[in-house]
């Protein structure tokens, strides 16, 4: 049975945004983050420190280590990337800088894919508006292309992506290869090579970025809901079949494949039976994802008749809820939750584009005008800091940044206050916009979440860039060990530090490090100090004497010393 599709939508709301303003809005919003700043602890400076060990050839290309450590996530392909660009970057550009050059593409390439995948999908006959009486409905494809500019605008609104969308981590890379398999199943029935190519490019792609379950588990999901759905649901349905049977002939070989790599890792991490834990997941899910999840339940409450109709007749809800479930199973049990909720976004950017044909006016003006207080309000909180830091008025901001951040020193940068006060004035004009009655494009509800997504993360790497460099990396610390040491301090033995301290201090110093043993030729050694008291109460013959403790001025919580090495001799008699 097929049940009539809420969207009541005309020829005239369909309207699609200018295609230079929504490059130039991707653009806005990718380039802040990745320009401008260092490494960031501790996931954005330890994917760095692989990628400039391979760089460097300091490590196999098949199993990347760092100080002998593999990485926590299996990947390959992420470190090959960063190594890639460090190698073939002129010597002027800094190697942290060439090694974020991929992650910039892998995010726009996100975008695309988002854009594309929710076109395909709105171009379903089960997605598409009810056809008026006497004409002037939406036209097929100027109905999808409006969606899908939705779906780009839900996407760049979703809180989660702003910092972990910015890192040069595996975590990027899987959600651009995730984004373009989203892509690739929802386009299956309209292209004959183009989305087979691009799912076996994808399902690859996920294995060598560490996460070859999620790549089996999409792979299985969407050959099932396309070999179960009805054979007249889809252009060219023919053939649909076949391209499904080819979509898990591809997931099986990159089964194959992640087997003979040894890609396969089980690191299942259940929550356990602790209130607090659920809560923490909870939050998790409301605050990573909004805006978009009201808006995909709104989506499935509207389009509800149409999920009860026939077994998996809109493929425009199946094959975004598969991702999500998909997604949301790994947050669930996996240790890094916020990186594996990061897969459910694109399908949920879809899952809320869809919402917009049915929105009321109230709704679109609640949505409105919570959204202009939100980001207009975290708009001016940036700026009343920024500007107590650079004239001390009003006092409590910067006296709030002192006691955070100790020794940070704010300096003055025309550059990036230019940058933030265009941006501030485009905000304006965008509302001034959208309050227009004049405005009718169905996308118009999510200009201004997108929007103020995109200048609260632009103001923040503009006019608090300094002060996330200071407190987000871990090169005050370096500093105040290397400040510590002599000149020529020769060889440093490490002890205890985990793989983002380690890539630090090799990335921001000039000291040649050694894995600490007994006997050890250096002089020097930076180490955790419950580690060394350990081995020191184990001894009787302790060659390190304490010197200092390194702290990190906006995290007291590190426990590393520096120590010397004392000459001890041996004493064959004694004197009164």
């Amino acid at each position: 049975m097929n049940h009539p599709t809420p969207a009541i939508v005309s020829q005239k709301a369909v309207k699609r945004l200018p295609r230079l303003a929504l490059l130039l809005f991707c653009l806005a919003y990718v380039l802040p983050g990745f320009w401008g700043r260092g490494p960031w602890k501790s996931d954005d400076i330890t994917s760095f420190g692989y990628m400039a060990e391979l760089a460097r050839g300091a490590t196999n290309w098949w199993n990347p280590t760092l100080a002998g450590m593999p990485p926590e996530v299996d990947a390959l392909l992420p470190y090959w990337l960063g190594a890639w660009c460090i190698q073939l970057a002129p010597t002027w550009v800094p190697s942290d800088l060439a090694a974020r050059i991929p992650f910039m593409l892998l995010l726009l390439l996100s975008m695309v894919a988002t854009w594309y995948g929710t076109y395909y999908l709105a171009r379903s006959p089960t997605a598409q508006p009810i056809a008026f009486a006497f004409g002037g409905e939406a036209q097929p494809k100027d109905y999808a292309r409006a969606i899908a500019d939705g779906g780009v605008l839900a996407f760049i609104s979703c809180l989660g992506l702003a910092q972990l969308g910015h890192e040069t981590t595996p975590a990027l890379a899987q959600l651009c290869f995730c984004a373009w398999l989203f892509y690739a199943t929802a386009a299956l029935p309209y292209r004959p090579w183009t989305p087979g190519l691009s799912a076996g490019m994808a399902l690859l792609g996920l294995a060598l970025s560490g996460a070859p379950s999620i790549a089996l588990a999409l792979g299985l999901g969407a050959s099932a809901i396309y070999l179960l759905a009805p054979a007249s649901i889809e252009p060219s349905a023919s053939h649909k079949k076949l391209r499904a049977a080819g979509l898990l002939t591809m997931t099986l070989a990159t089964a194959l494949v992640s087997t003979a790599l040894h890609l396969w890792r089980w690191r299942i991490d259940l929550p356990q039976a602790d209130w607090t834990e659920w809560q923490s997941l909870g939050r998790l899910f409301l605050w990573f994802t909004w805006p978009t999840w009201p808006l995909s339940f709104w989506t499935l409450w509207c389009w509800r008749r149409q999920l009860v109709g026939e077994r998996f007749t809109s493929l425009h809800l199946w094959l975004p809820i598969l991702f999500v479930i998909v997604a949301s199973f790994a947050t669930l049990t996996t240790s890094a939750a916020d990186r594996s909720l990061l897969l459910a976004l694109p399908a949920l950017a879809a899952l809320a584009a869809f919402a917009l044909p049915t929105l009321s006016r109230s709704v679109s003006a609640l949505i409105d005008w919570f959204t202009l207080i939100f980001f207009t309000g975290c708009a001016m909180v940036i700026w009343i800091v920024w500007i107590s830091l650079q004239t001390g008025i009003p006092a409590q901001p910067a006296a709030n940044v002192e006691r955070l951040a100790p020794g940070f020193i704010h300096s003055f940068s025309i550059a990036p206050f230019l940058v933030a006060i265009s941006a501030s004035l485009i905000w304006a004009w965008l509302v001034k916009w959208r309050v227009g009655k004049h405005q009718s494009a169905i996308w118009k509800s999510l200009i201004l979440p997108a929007g103020g997504s995109a200048l609260s993360w632009l103001l923040l790497m503009t006019l608090w860039l300094p002060l996330l460099d200071f407190a987000r990396s871990y090169e005050p610390l370096v500093q105040q060990a290397t400040a510590s040491l002599p000149t020529n301090p020769g060889c440093v033995a490490i002890m205890g530090l985990d793989r983002s301290q380690i890539a630090a201090f090799q990335f921001h110093s000039k000291l040649e490090f050694k894995t600490w043993h007994t006997n050890s030729s250096c002089k020097w050694a930076i180490a955790d100090i419950t580690l060394m008291q350990k081995h020191a109460d184990s001894s009787q013959n302790f060659q390190w004497q304490f010197r200092r403790t390194l702290e990190h001025p906006a995290e007291r919580k590190t426990t590393l010393a520096l120590f010397e090495k004392q000459t001890i001799p041996h004493l064959t008699s004694r004197h009164p």
